[in-house]
């Protein structure tokens, strides 16, 4: 089996992140209950590595560390949406997105991107879809599962358009040291000031530290929002687990050298799945910009028959690929965009040219 499905690096955490975490086993002070928003030393280097990487200055004490990103954004929906609002979610998207929205009461209401423009969402479809129950833009870039990478001129386009609107904003930022070529990363409140009042950030050490597994993400927000989420925060789960904040805070002190190496792996094994998926019959394939994620077309093969099997889906297509050539990969449906394939390239090279090629071989069989 060759599994295309993962979205977490491959690569083992940094050793000084896991000695880190070993000394902080032994620390009395990491045995007990700590502040529910993070330890104060972690909250303060999140603010640092914020303003070093974004530009976006913030306050410790507008720092909320949570247990992975994932807790942040159900947190940050939860604590503004009231029964019926409606938060706009540019698809395709990360599947938490919506179900976070409808956990807290809201209506996700997707926002379609187009191939044809690199799945970068536009102001255009975005105030197409603006009605009076709007209430928030869910912003993510560098994107899951696309790989999309808006420039800094979009990106401020799009804020100022939220903040001419009054919307809130979520912006997902996990994926910011994960860009290629020619791309850079912006940060939304960063691009548009006038913003920050009016906007949540979440990230994490999840992606760029190879740390998944460890749970520390944060979100920044305005102070009374920072407030609110800590108040849920402390009748959900109190504080993330000490010894993950220390490895955490090991992992934003102890320079990029690591992060960046990774960085170039992945870029090379970008541009090898971009071109083999654009060989496969059937298959078309925008080159992704950042994340570790391939987002390929697979619409030519609908109407065809694999295997005997007729093809009517990108689900069909992801089941044929498992049962006949062993390879697993994400149907687009589970993103909000039928007719589309995510492939993880966060795998080895050989397992990667050997999935592909499996794939193409299946593929050549369509009839």
């Amino acid at each position: 089996m060759v599994s295309f499905g993962a979205g977490e690096p491959d690569f083992p955490t940094p050793e000084h992140i896991v000695e880190a975490a070993v000394e902080a086993c032994t620390e009395p002070s990491n045995h007990h209950y700590t502040a529910t928003p993070g330890l104060a030393e972690l909250r303060e280097a999140v603010a640092e590595k914020t303003k070093r990487d974004s530009g976006l200055v913030v306050s410790p004490s507008q720092v909320v560390v949570t247990n992975g990103a994932k807790q942040a954004v159900y947190e940050a929906f939860f604590a503004l949406l009231d029964p019926g609002d409606e938060v706009l979610v540019p698809a395709p998207y990360w599947t938490t997105y919506p179900e976070a929205v409808a956990l807290a009461g809201g209506v996700p209401v997707e926002v379609p991107t187009e191939e044809q423009t690199g799945f970068h969402v536009s102001v255009e479809a975005l105030e197409a879809a603006l009605t009076p129950a709007t209430k928030v833009l869910l912003f993510v870039s560098p994107n899951n599962p696309t790989g999309a990478v808006l420039g800094p001129e979009e990106v401020a386009a799009v804020g100022h358009w939220a903040h001419e609107n009054g919307l809130w904003v979520v912006t997902d930022e996990i994926y910011e040291h994960l860009v290629y070529g020619d791309r850079r990363f912006s940060s939304l409140p960063a691009m548009v000031p006038e913003s920050v009042d009016r906007c949540i950030v979440v990230n994490g050490v999840a992606k760029t530290y190879a740390m998944t597994g460890w749970r520390v993400g944060w979100l920044i927000g305005p102070p009374d929002i920072a407030e609110a989420v800590t108040a849920l925060q402390s009748h959900a789960t109190s504080n993330v687990c000490n010894v993950a904040q220390q490895a955490a805070l090991a992992a934003l002190r102890g320079g990029m050298g690591q992060a960046h190496a990774m960085r170039e792996e992945f870029d090379r094994r970008r541009r090898l799945i971009h071109r083999m998926l654009n060989e496969c019959n059937g298959v078309t394939c925008v080159e992704p910009e950042g994340a570790f994620y391939a987002f390929p077309s697979v619409k030519a093969l609908f109407g065809t028959k694999i295997a005997g099997r007729e093809i009517a889906s990108s689900t069909d297509v992801a089941e044929v690929s498992i049962d006949e050539a062993k390879v697993a990969v994400v149907p687009g449906e589970a993103f909000g965009a039928p007719g589309f394939l995510r492939l993880s390239y966060a795998l080895g090279d050989l397992a990667i040219e050997e999935g592909v090629s499996r794939l193409n071989r299946l593929f050549a069989t369509a009839e």
